[in-house]
């Protein structure tokens, strides 16, 4: 670049304004690649990679419509509830990622995991600087809620998360468990009332009811492999 602007073929101006240019490009690239470091997200999936056509109980408008992360600006919550295998996580992630692209700081955890995070933060004595942790991200990602049931002291915990972000920051709760059974899960139909009402107070309900996205990439792959198979034995025989 120096050498151009030496030569002639730029002005310094102009050298000095692509030079800046690949600086910015460089320490964004920089800020994007440490925040996609610290959502902590368990698969590279996007947004893109959903095969809408493979899922049709998915809203696809309403998906789109979540894409542009408007309800992160609002500090609203999102539930992705279904069967296993519709693609709940997937879409998380996807919009997680989209995001953290987007310059918003974003956090996955499961439902487990983030117990078991404040849980060893109580017995370090720093249960305030472990709920931070929750709270500081615009984004909250909370996987594979209901999966297992909590005890008392997991489902307390539980609930000081979501209360902590209450109109403050935005939650996606993935659910195999429809909300009716969520106080069945938690074993306390009071505190199960007070997280609805918290999670649905500014919240969405992404209902998916449709066959097993990872099923048909299992029966897809399997079909791979048996016509492959079938063409081998073709060729010997």
């Amino acid at each position: 670049m120096l050498d151009a602007a030496r030569d002639g073929q730029l002005s310094t101006l102009d050298a000095l304004e692509h030079l800046l240019g690949i600086e910015a490009g460089a320490t964004g690239a920089r800020q994007t690649a440490s925040r996609l470091h610290f959502a902590n997200l368990p698969a590279p999936w996007r947004l893109e990679d959903y095969d809408f056509s493979a899922q049709p109980g998915v809203d696809e408008a309403l998906i789109r419509e979540l894409a542009s992360l408007r309800f992160i600006d609002d500090a609203s919550n999102l539930l992705f509830i279904g069967p296993p295998g519709v693609g709940k996580t997937m879409l998380a992630i996807g919009l997680a990622r989209a995001a953290a692209h987007a310059g918003q700081r974003a956090y996955f955890t499961t439902c487990e995991q983030s117990v078991r995070k404040l849980t060893k933060a109580i017995a370090e004595h720093r249960f305030d600087t472990g709920l931070r942790f929750f709270t500081q991200p615009r984004l909250l990602v909370i996987d594979e809620f209901g999966y297992r049931k909590l005890d008392e002291p997991g489902r307390s915990l539980l609930f000081e998360v979501v209360n902590a972000r209450y109109l403050k920051g935005s939650i996606i709760v993935t659910s195999h468990v429809g909300i009716a059974e969520w106080a069945e899960r938690l074993g306390d139909p009071i505190l199960a009332a007070a997280l609805v009402d918290r999670l649905l107070h500014r919240g969405v309900i992404v209902a998916i009811d449709g066959p097993s996205y990872r099923m048909r990439t299992h029966q897809a792959r399997a079909e791979e492999i048996r016509a492959a198979a079938t063409g081998t034995s073709g060729e010997r025989s």
